[in-house]
């Protein structure tokens, strides 16, 4: 078991930036491939990104490449999700998970085991 909390999020402006953490709880933290989703209003939640139990690999959806980034520090059990250059479309909720694995980042919700409550952004025009 894990339990998974997000924070970080708040109102931007648009090209302004902000860094999301999602603290884990449990010793095994480093066992676990870890996702970032997101869930725009009025629409199904999505894919941001993830990373493998190391930090070694890394894969992000298109919609991000380039301006977000993922990394985690293993010793601290946290993910982050650093946001560059915000647009008014990367407003939602967002969410972190855990997936029991290393090295496989699927990109489907289902394929998840663990998620936080969530953390608003949002990006004014």
């Amino acid at each position: 078991q894990v339990q998974l909390v997000e924070s970080g999020g708040g109102l931007v402006q648009a090209g302004g930036s902000l860094r999301l953490s999602c603290a884990a709880s449990g010793r095994t933290f480093s066992s676990y491939v870890m996702g970032w989703f997101r869930q725009p209003p009025g629409k199904q939640r999505e894919f941001v990104g993830g990373i493998s139990w190391s930090g070694s690999i890394t894969r992000y959806a298109d919609s991000v490449k380039g301006r977000f980034t993922i990394s985690r520090e293993n010793a601290k059990n946290t993910v982050f999700l650093q946001m560059n250059s915000l647009k008014p479309e990367d407003t939602a909720v967002y969410y972190c998970a855990a997936r029991n694995g290393r090295y496989t980042i699927p990109n489907g919700a289902n394929d998840y085991d663990y998620w936080g409550q969530g953390t608003q952004v949002t990006v004014s025009s």
